[in-house]
């Protein structure tokens, strides 16, 4: 059996990269560290009180639930007690663009792998690919073309937590009644018309699963991206584990479990899992926002009444 070098093949190609790309690498890791920056003047743009005002009412508003709003306040001012508040809107921020860079890519190529069978078996050894191979085979790269800091841990995080959004996007379009799509054809309306009206409403609750599933692995590269400079909780976890201090250690780790508490309820609530239907939120008549229509005799067109 000839000796197959496949090290040695895949770190010519590296080093062609490097060499070759340098300036377009270095023009997306400017491009990261701004929207990086810009994503955490947002999230961390009050002091801590303010900015907990602010995400306990959009919990409120997401999950419609009294108790778990408190207990998500509670965590988030546990976070602050433990001074560890800007470390954790640096985390927040990093998950946040992550996020959504891996649903911007995801999604649109979860769309045209269900429609597509050649991309689909493509893109599933891919994806086998991308959420097998240990973090760390592929995060070396990325600190040679990125450099030390935050964004080669982005672009590890955003490698790892991209395969669920394509893949039940993918799912949730294939599961929508074949009988609905074609009635909507019989209708008249275009392809394009099915995807948008049809396909995409029916697919949502896969959809808004896979975006869960992102937000949840990309938070779990947090202590990842901290091993190559990254900032936030992760820093705090590796400089804890590096000098042995447990108790540093216990809260950058409880800080953590806070933010992915506050993550995974909120955007599980914003797919409509978990949300509640107490009896003082706004309540929807069936014909609020709709037009009262008028019954015309068979053969004519349905005109508003007046």
């Amino acid at each position: 059996m000839p000796e197959i070098k496949i090290g040695q093949y895949g770190e010519d190609v590296i080093n062609w990269l490097t060499d070759n790309l340098e300036g377009f690498f270095d023009w997306l890791t400017t491009l990261l560290s701004h929207l990086l920056r810009f994503t955490y003047d947002i999230v961390a743009g009050l002091q801590p009180i303010p900015m907990t005002i602010v995400f306990a009412v959009i919990a409120l508003v997401v999950t419609r639930r009294i108790g778990l709003t408190v207990l998500l306040t509670a965590g988030l001012l546990l976070v602050d007690g433990m001074g560890l508040w800007y470390e954790t809107m640096q985390s927040l921020a990093t998950v946040l663009l992550a996020t959504a860079v891996a649903l911007l890519i995801g999604i649109p190529v979860g769309i045209w792998s269900a429609f597509n069978p050649v991309v689909r078996a493509v893109v599933g050894p891919v994806l086998d690919f991308m959420q097998t191979v240990p973090t760390f085979v592929y995060l070396l790269p990325t600190v040679l073309f990125f450099g030390i800091g935050a964004v080669p841990g982005m672009i590890a995080t955003i490698v790892f937590a991209a395969p669920p959004a394509v893949r039940l996007t993918t799912l949730g379009i294939r599961q929508v009644d074949a009988e609905t799509v074609e009635a909507s054809a019989a209708f008249g309306a275009s392809r394009l018309e099915i995807l948008r009206e049809v396909q995409l409403p029916l697919a949502r609750p896969s959809i808004m699963a896979g975006v869960n599933q992102v937000i949840m692995l990309a938070l779990s590269m947090v202590v990842v991206a901290g091993l190559v400079g990254g900032e936030g909780l992760g820093g705090i976890v590796v400089s804890a584990v590096q000098s042995l201090q447990i108790g540093d250690s216990i809260e950058g780790g409880l800080a953590v479990v806070v933010l992915a508490i506050y993550l995974d309820r909120v955007s599980a609530a914003l797919g409509g899992q978990g949300r509640g239907n107490p009896s003082w939120w706004p309540k929807r008549t069936a014909t609020e926002g709709l037009e009262q229509v008028q019954v015309q005799p068979a053969g004519k067109e349905l005109v508003p009444a007046n």
